[in-house]
């Protein structure tokens, strides 16, 4: 798989994202209860190698203790996979989660996408500053995601990020709190998605596409369709995948996704 520079970090174009693993289905809490059931350590582990064995070379997941300590071991044991780590909402500083994350092998870090959005809404622009400083001086590819079309907007206008991790969707309003709440109600809007689309194709960085399928709420292949026509050369898409439902699913997402936009 073809991969692109973020900062001085060469990524593929397709990597493999975390939310599973931590039960954030975006499908009900029955849903979340489920995936945290199936994600073992060891299976978890076992995902990654098969993104490895797929050509993937990038796990983006939460700086969370446990996906750091179970990082740590999965190198111990000879995995390879390299890691850009989110920073966690529910982490009280946001800033040690980006150093804690970096010491801990990270080779990039971008900020919770709900915690971008409350920082925007609340007008605590210093905190962005920040974070992106702090990135700087740890020295790995930094980037910010984020639900919301005016914070990815604000960004680009005023920091100069190494990318921006764009959401298809917005599921759930981030402005009072950047905490993520399970609920049957998330909105799946594609007027949102192709807003996000179009703001994407204004960026001076390249862009992360992620819930490209609405967090598993809309058609895989219609997915992989719209996915060729809005990727840039340079973009990644982001993709979490249960493989409970299919142990062969990301070599075949790795599959369809170079016959679908590597290959149009």
């Amino acid at each position: 798989m073809r991969k692109v520079k973020f900062g001085d970090v060469e990524v593929t174009r397709l990597v493999i994202g975390g939310n599973p693993f931590s039960g954030f289905s975006h499908q009900g809490p029955d849903r979340d209860r489920e995936m945290i059931r199936y994600y073992t350590v060891a299976r978890i582990k076992e995902t990654l190698h098969k993104a490895e064995e797929a050509g993937v070379n990038t796990f983006f997941g939460r700086t969370d203790r446990h996906i750091r300590r179970l990082m740590r071991e999965y190198w111990d044991e000879g995995g390879t996979i390299q890691w850009f780590g989110q920073t966690a909402s529910e982490l009280c500083d946001q800033l040690r989660a980006i150093r804690d994350a970096v010491r801990d092998g990270a080779a990039g870090v971008y900020v919770h996408g709900g915690q971008v959005d409350y920082w925007y809404a609340q007008q605590e622009f210093d905190m962005l500053r920040a974070a992106l400083d702090t990135m700087r001086e740890c020295g790995v590819a930094a980037g910010f995601a984020g639900h919301s079309v005016d914070a990815h907007a604000w960004i680009r206008d005023n920091l100069e990020p190494d990318f921006q991790m764009c959401c298809y969707y917005d599921p759930s309003d981030r402005a009072e709190s950047p905490h993520h709440v399970p609920t049957v109600d998330e909105k799946w809007d594609d007027a949102h998605r192709d807003r996000m689309v179009e703001l994407i194709h204004s960026f001076p960085c390249p862009a992360v596409h992620y819930k490209v399928f609405a967090g598993g709420n809309k058609s895989v292949p219609d997915g992989f369709r719209f996915l060729a026509t809005s990727m840039r050369e340079n973009d990644l898409v982001c993709i979490g995948h249960y493989l409970k439902d299919d142990p062969n699913m990301i070599a075949e997402n790795v599959h369809t996704f170079e016959e679908a936009v590597e290959g149009k």
